[in-house]
């Protein structure tokens, strides 16, 4: 685990106009640059980089971050490695606050990728030596060009044939790999035997697992590596780092369920093509996609088990979600893959069928609808509790209010009541989420706002800015509904809980996987022209706090006001002459 000081001492060291200059070239723009965005395409400049706030904004398609945002957006590196690249360039050695057992897996890693390599480039000759392997190729349409692209191979029928390339056959790093299996020498034995191999590929492109597919009518059709130091199926996708580019391009990414579908649909041309790896589609997955492109298509079978695997990936997408974000689901002819689909229609026919999918608001209603028609009064109550975990899953703001006013018209309710209904019920303790990576904010319950918010707004702007007025000043919450109250009451949280300097980039990176994350960015890009130094932002915190006060001031004392004077507390009652003193003293000019 990378220590958080460590990560703000970074961001405070390095220069983000540098790390994206590298990779996307910039021009001055004023006080700022600009380039046009490596997340979408577009001909006129959006995307803006800020040398003092050290954060980056798309004004087209919303994204944002810090250097190391930028570096896991557009390089598609994990957290880890991107404050690892970073911490090189700048000449620093990033420490670890290790795990009982964590150096030991990081030393293991390290031992296992070349021993991996060595398995992909063995089983890629011995592909050349299998007949009857090349034949299965060829009949599902593949060339030797796209075979070789995504380093397919073929494992031999042999029990030992691993023994090829290593020294000693009962080394604890074929075990450590995933590449043999049983006990003893006398029943150990290769874990893949004849069948085609796919070479599973991290974001750096290293060989870290393999998923083999059985030659004739074998028992299971398909085998993966099991999880090791290297391989984590829940959160490698197969395809992607070859994929990336063309998912960047195309503006979307598809997702599918099994290695030949990848395959077989970059033969026809298809290249933005990635699979699970015989796991249902998890948050990681999500985050990682939503990483890369704005738009996900799930695709799977339209039989029963692909509409399970479609609602299982609806599910766990849901806290990934950002407004500005899109999934869908495409759903092909019963009985047909991806392959046999493109093979029969052609590859325009696919990309309509992907124009045509389901948004999930629509898919996820529809589906809701089916099982609880609401045509009742119950089967409408059962459509809300149905609904009511999957809507607080969402962990895009806008999104979750509209379904939940598209909930509310199927069950005849108006949205602030049925708001109050999921608020009401969360506050019971409800559980809010299954992705510790993107906590999900706690509603507020329902109530009349009674300040403008652009004070809140004016807070969070000063103290991104200079987070450190938040540890100088007794600054309160506010005690408002809504996104920015929140977020501001976690900013002012970090910022005083927080040790060492505090930097605008620092703060940022750390609300990057929270739900705050988009009213944090909105505000900064809205100030990304103003060149407002660190005592004015003290002055604009000082003064929206000030008014803030006022206004909550002002609201006791309607709320004194509109009870009977006999039911007042001599405390209250105190407080009310006091309050009204004070507002006759103020109009009197004094």
């Amino acid at each position: 685990m990378i220590p958080n000081d460590f990560v703000q001492t970074l961001l405070a060291r390095v220069d983000i106009v540098d790390v994206i200059d590298r990779m996307v070239p910039l021009r001055k723009a004023g006080a700022n640059y600009q380039a046009c965005c490596p997340f979408h395409s577009e001909k006129t400049p959006s995307f803006t980089v800020s040398p003092t706030k050290q954060f980056y904004h798309c004004f087209g398609c919303g994204a944002h971050g810090t250097a190391i945002g930028f570096l896991m957006e557009y390089a598609g590196k994990s957290f880890p490695e991107s404050v690892e690249t970073l911490a090189r360039d700048a000449g620093l050695v990033v420490p670890h606050i290790e795990r009982p057992g964590e150096r030991e897996r990081r030393d293991q890693a390290t031992d296992l990728a070349p021993l991996l390599l060595a398995a992909a480039k063995y089983y890629r000759a011995q592909l050349k030596e299998a007949p009857a392997a090349i034949e299965y190729l060829k009949r599902r349409g593949l060339t030797g060009a796209i075979a070789a692209r995504f380093g397919i191979g073929y494992a031999p029928d042999g029990w030992q044939a691993l023994a090829a390339i290593v020294e000693r056959y009962d080394s604890p790093a074929l075990d450590a790999a995933g590449l043999v299996t049983g006990g003893d020498e006398g029943r150990r034995h290769d874990r893949f035997r004849d069948r085609i191999m796919f070479p599973i590929h991290d974001a750096r492109g290293r060989v870290i697992a393999f998923g083999g597919r059985v030659l004739g009518d074998g028992e299971p059709k398909y085998l993966n590596s099991p999880e090791t130091a290297l391989f984590s199926k829940g959160h490698e996708l197969y395809g992607l780092f070859l994929a990336r580019d063309a998912i960047r391009s195309s503006g979307r990414a598809v997702v599918v369920e099994g290695y030949m579908d990848v395959v077989g649909l970059a033969q026809h041309g298809i290249e933005n093509v990635v699979a699970t790896l015989g796991t249902a589609t998890t948050p990681a997955h999500a985050q990682k996609l939503f990483r890369l492109t704005d738009a996900v298509v799930f695709c799977f079978d339209g039989d029963a088990a692909g509409r399970k695997a479609a609602w299982r990936a609806l599910e766990n997408a849901l806290p990934a979600l950002a407004d500005g974000k899109e999934a869908r689901f495409a759903f092909l002819p019963e009985g047909e893959d991806p392959d046999d689909f493109v093979r029969a229609r052609g590859k325009a026919a696919f990309d309509a069928m992907l124009d045509e999918a389901l948004p999930l608001s629509e898919y996820l209603v529809a589906t809701l609808a089916s099982r609880h028609p609401p045509a009742t009064a119950e089967g409408r109550a059962a459509l809300v509790a149905a609904a009511r975990p999957l809507v607080t899953e969402v962990g895009a703001p806008i999104l979750a209010a509209l379904l939940r006013r598209r909930l509310g018209e199927l069950a005849g309710l108006p949205a602030d009541q049925l708001g109050e209904l999921l608020a009401r019920d969360d506050e019971r303790g409800m559980p809010r989420g299954r992705s510790a990576a993107r906590p999900v904010a706690r509603p507020a319950a329902p109530a009349t706002p009674r300040r403008a918010p652009s004070l809140a707004r004016a807070m969070i702007e000063g103290l991104l800015i200079a987070p450190d007025i938040a540890r100088r000043h007794d600054l309160a919450p506010v005690p408002d509904p809504g996104p920015e109250a929140a977020a501001l009451g976690a900013l002012i949280d970090h910022c005083r809980a927080s040790e060492g300097d505090l930097t605008t980039a620092g703060v940022i990176q750390h609300f990057a996987e929270t739900t705050h994350a988009n009213v944090f960015a909105a505000v900064l890009a809205a100030a990304l022209d103003q060149q407002i130094s660190g005592p004015q932002a003290e002055t604009q915190v000082l003064a929206a706090a000030e008014r803030l006060r006022e206004r909550e001031h002002q609201h006791g004392l309607k709320t004194l006001l509109a009870r009977p004077l006999d039911r007042l507390s001599a405390e209250e009652r105190r407080s009310l002459a006091a309050g009204l003193a004070a507002r006759t003293k103020g109009r009197s000019g004094d």
